[in-house]
């Protein structure tokens, strides 16, 4: 029998719990994408009520009212009056905060006045006592003619209860808190006669909104209404007047707060975070901790994964029939997952720390502290959030600048987010700073490797915000926005929503970039296994004939791995290493080092995985090499290394300010709708880190 299914819309404030909530009440039954034509994320999660019933929950993006300024806030006023939507709700939960009901009220009027069922969610119940907050939950549902739900997401408190309510949503209340009309009551009374079959506060949001829910011509509804932008602007500046009176005269009587039993722990620790000299200190030692535990810490579950990979690649080729199947698993496929896995625990920790400062309200006190740099650069103080998302990933850092209301502001931060160091980065630092930086530390605990991972870290945040600097210069920007962040309250991070995070991020690196790794390692495999040509056909002749000329002794194993070597070298592949060269000699590498920074284009990543198909490929000795290993044994025709420290050093750097990401190029021009961005950026940035990796090596070697 199936089941049934209520769709629910979950919507409140940033920072009031709501994603804490859609977690409890969904778990690890969830989904992210983006929605239909537009890069806003969505997340949709399914929550089971009863046997026969399922709720089926959407994670709408934070918003303040239904006045929206952004794409964001626009998704919410869609959503909530398209009645045609697949995903239109039978059911909204507002949630809010205690400590902040008063701002969080003015969402929840609002979503009121379009008559749907609605349940409010006041979160973080726990804090109360703290706070010395009490609420009269009976006279609140009385005046805002709903059901409360009285939760604590942080102590699984009150989501059952949410869950009930859920189920049982016909008997909410769908009567509004309060007339509309009251805001102006001749002009809406004109409205009403116009339109008698159409909802009013609809009416009004379909004329200050940029959005089209009814079925009439926005033309009539417009021509008969319009009024000046000044005269909307002063029309909804009264219409929060009004709500907030209301809302004031129903907390006068529902909230009672007595500071005398509030603590002040908060606006001590402010003083300190956001101090002008010990908030960077501070700010600057937890990114030191960060980085060297980064290293610390995953180097043990590395090395577990390298090694039982090069395991796997020997066992397979020892133990299944020779052939190009049996090739193609050991060379190609087996040191393709290898090079995917093998960055899990690095990616896992940096998603970790970083879900933990945003989880304990940190995060927020860093944005406020980048703002006063940040001007003086020309940026808006909401470019900082997408620079600080940058470091996990650069799309979702570029989606996150729709909320810079200025044009330019938001260009420019969207052409420099690329240099923030992200985590497809990181497997490319791991294993090259691994290879060039000695293993040791400085004072006996301050590592040489997570050192360097830092500063290339700051660098990248150098350059973007140098950048920013040139382009505000050459842009001429002459406009700014204000600079608003919300200051949450500091929690202790709820395990359960950092667990979620990190696993939906390690799991979006495995199966998005992964797909990616993988596929090319097994074309990579073909090229590297596959030639035309006397020189490959006949290689182990050529290879006998070479070494008998120059009277060499040699065992079978020696010669497996020179004609191995050889026809590398003359596969289609090497060719195509061979012809782009020229152009990267000067930096130090050589064509298989090529072949790797161009195949990497797809994804950063994709390089390490690249080298260990055409290490494997190169090789057929017995030894189980980890990817490190066959790496720091490459060496030049006169012996010396490949992986070098002046090489290193040049393509760290190179790494650190292309533009390898066709993904990254994809969303620039999807949020600029145009081409020009896009070439633009990838013209420049690929031009500087040539040019700095060559300074670099030339002045190393």
């Amino acid at each position: 029998m199936a089941q049934k299914e209520i769709k629910v819309a979950l919507i409140g404030n940033p920072n009031t719990g709501k994603t804490s909530v859609f977690n409890q009440l969904t778990g690890l039954h969830q989904q992210v994408g983006n929605y239909p034509g537009i890069t806003v994320e969505k997340k949709i999660g399914v929550c089971k009520l009863s046997e026969d019933v399922k709720a089926t929950i959407i994670d709408l993006p934070g918003t303040y009212s239904l006045n929206a300024s952004s794409i964001d806030e626009n998704v919410v006023i869609e959503l909530l009056m398209n009645r045609n939507d697949e995903n239109f709700p039978d059911v909204v939960v507002v949630v809010t905060e205690v400590e902040n009901l008063k701002r969080n009220l003015l969402l929840f009027t609002q979503i009121k006045d379009l008559e749907l069922p609605t349940l409010l969610v006041v979160n973080m119940s726990d804090r109360m006592q703290l706070k010395g907050i009490e609420l009269d939950i009976p006279f609140l549902e009385s005046e805002l003619k709903t059901s409360i739900a009285l939760v604590s997401s942080r102590k699984n408190i009150g989501i059952e209860k949410i869950k009930n309510l859920i189920l049982n949503y016909q008997n909410l209340s769908t009567e509004p808190c309060l007339n509309a009309s009251s805001i102006d009551v001749e002009y809406f009374d004109k409205l009403r006669k116009a339109f008698p079959n159409q909802l009013l506060y609809k009416l009004w949001l379909v004329i200050t909104q940029d959005v089209n829910f009814l079925n009439l011509e926005r033309k009539e509804l417009k021509s008969s209404f319009t009024k000046s932008h000044a005269d909307l602007k002063r029309l909804q500046q009264k219409e929060t007047i009004k709500r907030y009176q209301f809302i004031n005269d129903t907390l006068k009587i529902g909230q009672k707060i007595d500071r005398s039993k509030a603590s002040d722990f908060r606006a001590k620790l402010d003083r300190v975070l956001t101090h002008k000299i010990f908030g960077y200190v501070i700010f600057f030692v937890i990114l030191f901790g960060i980085f060297q535990s980064i290293f610390e810490w995953s180097k043990y579950p590395m090395d577990f994964i390298d090694s039982s990979f090069a395991n796997l690649a020997s066992y397979a080729k020892n133990s299944l029939p020779a052939g190009e199947f049996t090739n193609l698993i050991s060379e190609g496929i087996i040191p393709g997952i290898g090079g995917i896995l093998i960055f899990i625990p690095q990616i896992a920790f940096l998603f970790l720390f970083i879900s933990v400062l945003e989880e304990s309200g940190y995060m927020s006190r860093v944005v406020f502290l980048m703002d006063k740099i940040m001007r003086r650069f020309g940026l808006s103080g909401k470019s900082v959030v997408p620079l600080i998302s940058g470091t996990a990933c650069a799309i979702p850092a570029i989606m996150s600048a729709r909320n810079i209301e200025n044009w330019k502001e938001r260009l420019i931060t969207i052409l420099v987010t690329p240099f923030i160091t992200c985590s497809a980065r990181l497997p490319v630092y791991a294993i090259l700073i691994a290879l060039i930086i000695p293993d040791e530390k400085l004072f006996g605990f301050m590592s040489l490797q997570g050192l360097t991972l830092m500063i290339l870290y700051l660098l990248g945040f150098g350059v973007a915000i140098f950048s920013a600097y040139i382009l505000n210069k050459i842009l001429n920007i002459k406009s700014k926005s204000y600079f608003v962040v919300e200051m949450p309250s500091y929690k202790i991070p709820m395990f359960k929503n950092v667990a979620i995070n990190v696993l939906e991020k390690t799991r979006a690196f495995v199966f998005g970039a992964g797909k990616i790794i993988l596929a090319l390692s097994i074309v990579l495999w073909f090229l590297g296994s596959h030639g035309l040509g006397k020189n490959f056909k006949n290689a182990e002749q050529i290879v006998k004939q070479q070494l008998d000329t120059k009277n060499v002794v040699y065992s079978q194993k020696y010669l497996d791995d020179q004609v191995s070597a050889y026809k590398l070298e003359n596969s289609f592949i090497g060719i195509i290493g061979k012809s782009i060269e020229p152009v990267i000699k000067p930096l130090g590498y050589d064509w298989k080092i090529g072949i790797a920074v161009v195949s990497s284009f797809a994804a950063r990543e994709v390089f390490v995985g690249t080298l260990a198909t055409i290490y494997s490929v190169g090789s057929h000795s017995d030894e189980e090499d980890t990817i490190k290993n066959r790496m720091a044994a490459e060496v030049h025709a006169d012996g010396s290394k490949i992986f070098n420290f002046p090489t290193g050093i040049s393509l760290l750097l190179f790494y650190a300010f292309a533009m390898q990401c066709v993904s990254t190029l994809a969303i620039v021009k999807k949020e600029t709708n145009s081409w020009k961005w896009p070439i633009i950026q990838l013209v420049f940035m690929s031009g500087f880190a040539y040019l700095t990796a060559l300074l670099a090596y030339q002045f190393l070697k």
